[in-house]
């Protein structure tokens, strides 16, 4: 099984946006651009929303069927590690094997003594094609490194082999992620990286690493631009540099994950893979959810009472509900309105304030963040949002194709010409 050049990751919380989602991608092949649909859902999001693997499995397939996709699709295990990847193996083709956690657990002395013996290259100065400068290996730089990432590499590996012993390696899809960590992998590090899983035999397809900057849900990067662009360059020329000499797959991309409406790095990413050929994966995931609340509020009275409804409850449990995403949100309390004042908003009020419209003076991105932790509200509440989901169809289904195709999937894959 080979991914395509271009993927995108789409979350799908509650398994009722499918059809929406791939008109989006529908839009890009009626133009010449085939971008292929992952749907990925988290074990953490599963047991959120109270769902099983298959579900997503059957959405996918729905939606495929019901609009004559005629590309590949995937269903995406995302973030599994041992403990949680073998109820995905029935349903999933794609997995995204997350060993972050395990950076920088050292290991045996002798385990890093041997890697570094079979991989002098990583101990000095490597010119790589593309490069302005060799990048900087030398042997302290790789001892440190051996000492940092090679046990997350092995556990990447024992999961790859736990999955490959219960379903045939050709039948799926490999991604490697290293991104939900504290410190962001240098070029240098990815390359010794993936030295290190091509030692495991890991066919790797994509590679997530930890970039520079912050990708916090659901609001656009934080960060140096030109900076995060010069990086991703280098970490395409590694890539191309890696899948030669360690042979690993030819189509091996970078994988961006916290990826929707980080949209001052579409024309950045879009430039720097153009430059050399390059595929690229983007994995979006609640962007779909705001766009179901957006298109509760905009639909009728009864869905604007219910997004009001979960912004109130989101208030008052904001603490409890940012705890899991600490790291990838930036909450002020102080700039969230009161949901007393929420409550006489119109549709258009409500709709402008969490639309991710930057040139809109309504837009808030703090009521944007809070409402991207809370799918777990709209979960509690059952039939009575899944049944409001199907009622206001239409205007969901409007809000989420324009939102993955205008704002993600044209600036970042299309030709800006088209």
């Amino acid at each position: 099984m080979t991914l395509e050049k271009y993927s995108l990751g789409v979350g799908d919380r509650f398994a009722h946006q499918g059809k929406p989602q791939l008109a989006a991608c529908m839009r890009a092949a009626e133009q010449g651009v085939t971008v292929v649909p992952v749907w990925n859902k988290s074990n953490r999001e599963h047991k959120t929303v109270g769902s099983e693997p298959s579900s997503t499995r059957a959405a996918a397939d729905a939606a495929v069927r019901a609009l004559a996709w005629t590309h590949s699709y995937y269903v995406d295990a995302d973030h599994i590690n041992l403990d949680t990847v073998d109820r995905f193996l029935p349903a999933s083709d794609f997995f995204t094997i997350d060993v972050a956690d395990a950076i920088g657990r050292p290991v045996e002395k002798k385990t890093a003594e041997d890697f570094l013996r079979h991989h002098p290259e990583l101990c000095g100065r490597l010119e790589i094609p593309g490069l302005a400068e060799p990048l900087p290996l030398d042997p302290a730089a790789a001892v440190a490194a051996a000492s940092k990432y090679l046990r997350a590499v092995g556990e990447a590996g024992q999961i790859y082999r736990h999955i490959a012993e219960r379903k045939p390696p050709a039948a799926f899809v490999t991604e490697v992620s290293m991104d939900e960590t504290d410190c962001p992998q240098t070029p240098a590090e990815l390359l010794f990286i993936l030295a290190a899983i091509a030692g495991e035999g890991i066919p790797i397809q994509t590679i997530a690493p930890k970039f520079t900057g912050r990708f916090n849900k659901g609001v656009d990067y934080v960060g140096d631009v030109e900076q995060f662009e010069k990086e991703f360059s280098a970490d395409l020329a590694v890539i191309a540099h890696a899948v030669e000499h360690y042979h690993l797959p030819a189509n091996l991309k970078l994988s961006v994950h916290s990826g929707s409406d980080k949209f001052s790095l579409y024309a950045p990413i879009r430039r720097a893979i153009e430059r050399v050929h390059a595929g690229v994966h983007l994995k979006t995931a609640g962007t779909t959810w705001l766009e179901e609340l957006i298109g509760l509020a905009e639909a009728d009275a009864e869905g604007l009472a219910m997004a009001k409804q979960i912004y109130a409850a989101a208030c008052e449990h904001r603490e409890e509900l940012c705890a899991p995403y600490a790291a990838v949100i930036d909450i002020d309390p102080a700039r969230l309105p009161s949901p007393a004042e929420v409550r006489d908003w119109s549709s258009q009020q409500y709709a402008g304030a969490l639309r991710h419209d930057p040139a809109n003076p309504e837009f808030n991105p703090h009521l944007r963040q809070l409402l991207h932790v809370a799918y777990k509200i709209a979960a509690g509440m059952g039939e009575r949002y899944t049944g409001l989901l199907r009622a206001c169809e239409a205007s969901i289904s409007r809000n989420v194709t324009g939102n993955l195709f205008a704002r993600h999937i044209q600036p970042l894959f299309l030709p800006p010409n088209l």
